[in-house]
């Protein structure tokens, strides 16, 4: 069996061995699992090994496996944190956690209250008045239940109902609301409350009603009352000689890249140890968090906020991709594996892809005497996971490219959370969501995400600053008042910065002990942000106090080992955030440091009547960019672009492309 790499994820038999030491420990209790995953190893012990591999040289004995466990007592319901050496296969710690502390949903846990929810007597009462004809039924989606009460400790769902028209598997019930949401406590399986949805503009409440047949707005093809298009040809991506990459167990190798394809149930998609022709540039890349508040004034959905990442997990709601349909080309594919809620392994198939696609014109230049081209085509290579968040899909893709260029793009697709709203009177609207249907409104919210950047630019001490572009003073430098130059801001401290387009202001990591023999600067990579409208929600607000990461879109901490997550390590009903504006706070030293730069950035979404009823990709990006890195170009010795080599085709005829031609001025 080959030996496990530091940033493997973990494997079926560590869940089983981390079950087994976790039942000596607690013999006679039964445990109810939420999650067990591979602990990130120390900076300071894995830095040494990776280097070793990096250089060629014998490897030191690789640092010790530490699998991290959350798990509730059924006993009592007490919930703990436990820390196991998979070496020694012992019990580092087991820590009994706070009261008002709660863990992230398990892979059950869904399906549990959302049967619990549709058997409950209660609910059935609800249901029955609602006077559904026959074939009509009704389902649930429960919901993280937030927060409003400073003193809640239960553990909470919030279960929005909706009506099923028809059992087709992808029926749309977002298409119609009902206005009643039972309250779960998750761990006592008891009802806490029904709480009645407003259906007008302001916040008053009804009981229920018999519902009004609505015709529902469906988006399954066999479903739409109107054709399909028939004038769509093949689109087929073709490697005849295989891929570029080369992969060997997580490592990839591309294109003078080398990185590992890392994967755990929070995170879900990972990338360490990133290096450029032998450089170091990145330690690790993740999207460390994310936030959907509502900006629904009314209640209950002022508590309507999503931590998709730390309430639920992008590795635990990570879709099975298919070839063909959400990757095109040659495709490889990575599994993952997670627990269920007894601790058994689960296998997650196919749940990240690579492969390479072309991405337009690397670069060109004519030669205008001559006619002479030189055109070199960009090829990408995409690492890409896509998560079913209930509602909401997400599309997560590094792409790589052949001039030292990092993307992280997400898109965001699936289906609009909606509401109840009597419409039918013309003119009807909010000021805080769109009409998208009959009886159904959309609320506003935003989209927020928190991208974890941890540099290794040539080593692992490196400094964040900013450059700002700003005008010369008129005065015997600038007679003629064009000439501008660039101001720089180093963050000296930890703490966070405003981005700036007016400045057209620039965020750049460099490492000061080495400088480029062109620029005469420190080699640097930029970091091209997101121009990303910050969180709305007010600051006494909890959903403010639980967020605070996404207040600001720059983020610059001091590097600690259990530092991952911006909004803390628990989300799930937080009554205010542990993370990156608690890190700050310390005032660390980050100039030449083992340094974090976390970058806020997303979407604010007010939904169009186009989004509904499954919604078109919103696609927004950042990139990480050499700033004198190398000392020209690194993409100059990609071949040129050939028709021989790319095979492209005419309209209606055979031709050539790529060749010279003489450019009439």
């Amino acid at each position: 069996m080959t030996a496990l790499h530091p940033f493997d994820p973990i494997t079926p038999g560590e869940i089983q061995l981390a079950v087994k030491i976790l039942e000596a420990a607690f013999p006679g209790v039964s445990l109810r699992y939420k999650k067990i995953d591979v602990n990130e190893p120390l900076k300071r012990e894995v830095v040494p090994y990776i280097e070793a591999e990096r250089l060629g040289k014998p490897l030191p004995t690789a640092p010790t496996r530490l699998l991290q466990v959350l798990f509730h007592r059924l006993d009592n319901g007490a919930f703990y944190k436990a820390l196991l050496n998979a070496g020694t296969r012992s019990v580092v710690y087991a820590k009994q956690l706070p009261k008002e502390v709660q863990g992230p949903v398990d892979a059950d846990e869904l399906i549990e209250i959302e049967q619990l929810c549709l058997s409950h007597p209660a609910v059935q009462a609800e249901i029955a008045k609602m006077q559904l004809p026959q074939g009509v039924t009704v389902c649930n989606d429960p919901w993280i239940y937030g927060t409003d009460d400073p003193k809640e400790s239960r553990r909470l769902f919030q279960c929005y109902m909706y009506v099923v028209t028809t059992d087709h598997p992808q029926n749309n019930h977002y298409s119609a609301p009902c206005k009643f949401s039972p309250v779960f406590d998750a761990l006592t399986r008891e009802l806490v409350r029904m709480d009645y949805l407003p259906g007008g503009g302001d916040a008053q409440v009804a009981e229920t009603q018999p519902w009004k047949t609505v015709e529902t707005i469906q988006y399954a093809h066999d479903l739409l009352t109107e054709p399909l298009r028939t004038d769509l040809k093949p689109y087929i991506v073709q490697q005849p000689e295989g891929p570029s990459f080369h992969v060997e167990g997580n490592l990839v190798s591309w294109q003078k890249w080398k990185f590992r394809v890392g994967f755990n149930t929070r995170e879900g998609l990972v990338i360490y140890n990133t290096t450029y022709d032998g450089r170091n540039v990145f330690y690790r890349l993740s999207v460390s968090e994310m936030t959907v508040p509502y900006g629904d004034p009314r209640a209950p959905y002022h508590r309507k906020q999503a931590f998709d990442v730390g309430d639920v997990g992008f590795g635990i709601t990570a879709n099975q991709l298919s070839l063909g349909c959400d990757c095109l080309g040659h495709i490889k594919y990575f599994d993952g594996y997670r627990s269920d809620s007894k601790g058994n392994p689960v296998q997650l198939k196919n749940v990240i892809c690579l492969h390479e696609q072309d991405n337009g014109l690397q670069h060109k230049h004519t030669n205008y005497r001559t006619g002479a081209a030189t055109v070199v085509r960009n090829r990408q290579l995409v690492v890409q996971m896509i998560c079913t968040v209930s509602n909401y899909e997400y599309i997560f893709a590094f792409i790589f490219d052949q001039a030292a260029n990092i993307e992280l793009e997400v898109r965001a697709t699936g289906i609009l959370s909606t509401v109840p709203f009597d419409n039918e009177k013309f003119g009807t609207t909010v000021p805080w969501g769109t009409n998208v249907g009959p009886g159904v409104m959309a609320p506003f919210h935003q989209h927020m995400f928190s991208f974890r950047i941890d540099p290794a630019l040539d080593g692992f001490k490196n400094t964040v600053y900013y450059e700002d572009s700003v005008p010369m003073p008129e005065d015997e430098n600038n007679p003629y008042l064009v000439g501008y130059t660039t101001e720089q801001t180093v963050l000296r401290t930890s703490g966070s910065a405003n981005t700036s387009v007016e400045r057209h202001r620039v965020f750049k990591i460099r490492n000061d002990a080495c400088i480029n023999p062109i620029t005469y600067k420190p080699v640097a990579y930029k970091l091209q942000t997101s121009p990303s409208q910050m969180l709305l929600a007010g600051n006494r607000s909890f959903g403010y106090k639980r967020a605070e990461f996404a207040t600001k879109p720059i983020w610059v901490t001091k590097y600690q080992d259990d530092e991952l997550y911006a909004a803390g390590e628990f989300t799930n009903q937080s009554k205010q955030s542990e993370g990156v504006e608690k890190w700050v706070k310390r005032n660390d030293p980050v100039e030449n440091e083992d340094l974090v730069l976390w970058h806020t950035f997303g979407l604010t979404h007010n939904p169009r009547v186009e989004d509904f009823p499954v919604m078109p990709v919103e696609r927004v990006s950042v990139m990480l960019k050499p700033d004198g890195f190398f000392t020209k170009n690194p993409a100059l010795d990609v071949p040129a672009s050939t028709q021989s080599f790319n095979r492209s085709t005419l309209h209606p005829e055979p031709a050539s492309c790529c060749a010279p031609a003489k450019v009439k001025l």
